[in-house]
């Protein structure tokens, strides 16, 4: 049996996936972040949202819909966008070559970063740890005091670290896993609320 043949099977039994398809959203990451907004109450109308690692535009269909006319979603992936809206920008870049200090401020910044599998979790874990870090450097660039930081995060060593520094500058930081989240996976989500907007010194 073809392996992509393999994987259209055990999605057709995933019920988030199918779920997704009978509602009419792009994908299961739709509803994890209903599930996190249901726990932490994070999006209003009128808010701005930075979406990272945003295609194929499951959370991103939520962010426009939960922020409605007078709010933006500002949705970036390397990947084209299936999802448009009048609320929506979409810039198609890497966001390390991203021009950060264009973008403006924002309420919530969300990041779903993750790399390629190469089949090994240490170094997959490894790898998206980074991409964490980058996008927790980006949110701390256009974060609004008082703003949140919600990320994906592969669970594993260094994990707790960084969750621990985030909490020097946010009010309240947890890891969440929401049930649509594969219950086989290591995936969960650091959920980070009330950015302190600490101030850093300039260099010399």
């Amino acid at each position: 049996m073809p392996k992509d043949f393999r994987r259209y099977i055990k999605r057709k039994r995933d019920f988030w996936w199918r779920k997704a398809k009978e509602e009419g959203y792009l994908s299961r990451a739709a509803y994890k972040l209903i599930q996190i907004n249901e726990r932490f109450k994070l999006i209003k109308p009128g808010m701005r949202c930075l979406d990272l690692g945003a295609s194929p535009g499951g959370r991103t269909q939520v962010l426009s819909e939960l922020v409605g006319d007078k709010g933006e979603v500002v949705a970036v992936d390397i990947r084209p966008l299936r999802y448009r809206a009048r609320n929506v920008r979409f810039i198609r870049s890497d966001i390390r070559e991203l021009d950060v200090e264009s973008l403006g401020k924002f309420d919530l910044v969300l990041s779903d970063l993750a790399p390629n599998s190469s089949g090994h979790y240490s170094r997959d874990q490894a790898r998206q740890l980074r991409l964490v870090l980058d996008a927790y450097e980006i949110a701390k660039r256009v974060l609004k005091p008082g703003g949140a930081f919600v990320s994906k995060v592969f669970y594993g060593e260094d994990v707790e670290d960084i969750v621990k520094g985030m909490r020097r500058e946010f009010k309240f930081v947890k890891l969440f896993k929401p049930k649509a989240s594969r219950s086989e996976s290591a995936e969960t989500y650091i959920v980070a609320v009330g950015y302190l907007k600490v101030k850093r010194r300039k260099r010399a």
